[in-house]
């Protein structure tokens, strides 16, 4: 882990007085060869991060599937955590978790990454690929508004992301206004969020869905 905002299990309420996280960027692999399997995890209640660039190195010198191995860039376990303008891009995993209640995203943006070699390599069980956006099963209450997930899997075209948000279905867990693209047409977003919106391909480039559920 590359930074740890409290301790693990923090429940102290921080409302009057937030941690906050301004302009804060990283960076795994390329020039030099980084690893790291969590890049940033939130424990703390009410933390801000305004302006997050979480990002694994996938094209240019020093870089590979196996090179530069990083797992998740965020990984939220506090309650009532907001993020404005938060980017996370590249990992080999879930890009984002989120596990804490009361969550607010507003603006994100993702690439997924360009390099699995194969399908095979970059499979969740029998789902492939993995999701740019997790919400835990447990949790029961989030907000998002304005997600965008991009594919580009240039090293092997034929690789399928299955969804680019994963999320439970709950009247109180919502998402606005998502966008999904194959850029180039090269590779493949099934779904936009669980089995909900249309396939982002060579065919159709870009997807859009305004809410979920």
């Amino acid at each position: 882990m590359l930074m740890e905002v409290g301790p693990t299990g923090s429940a102290a309420s921080h409302a009057a007085n937030p941690t906050s996280l301004h302009d804060v960027f990283f960076r795994i692999g390329g020039p030099g060869v980084g690893r790291a399997t969590n890049t940033l995890t939130v424990n703390s209640d009410n933390v801000i991060g305004d302006h997050m660039w979480l990002w694994r190195a996938d094209h240019g010198d020093g870089v590979g599937w196996a090179v530069n191995t990083a797992d998740t860039g965020l990984t939220v376990n506090g309650d009532n955590v907001t993020m404005y303008g938060l980017f996370v891009e590249h990992y080999q995993k879930y890009q984002t978790v989120w596990n804490g209640n009361g969550g607010r995203t507003y603006f994100y943006q993702n690439e997924m990454p360009y390099d699995p070699p194969n399908q095979g390599a970059w499979m969740n069980g029998a789902t492939r690929g993995y999701a740019a956006y997790k919400v835990a099963d447990t949790v029961t209450s989030h907000q998002a508004w304005g997600l965008g997930s991009y594919c580009y899997f240039n090293v092997d075209p034929s690789v399928v992301a299955d969804r680019a948000i994963e999320t439970p279905t709950n009247p109180n867990v919502r998402f606005t206004n998502m966008v999904t693209v194959s850029l180039g047409g090269v590779g493949t977003i099934g779904r936009v969020v669980n089995g909900t919106g249309g396939t982002a391909n060579a065919a159709n480039q870009v997807v859009y869905l305004t809410n979920y559920p």
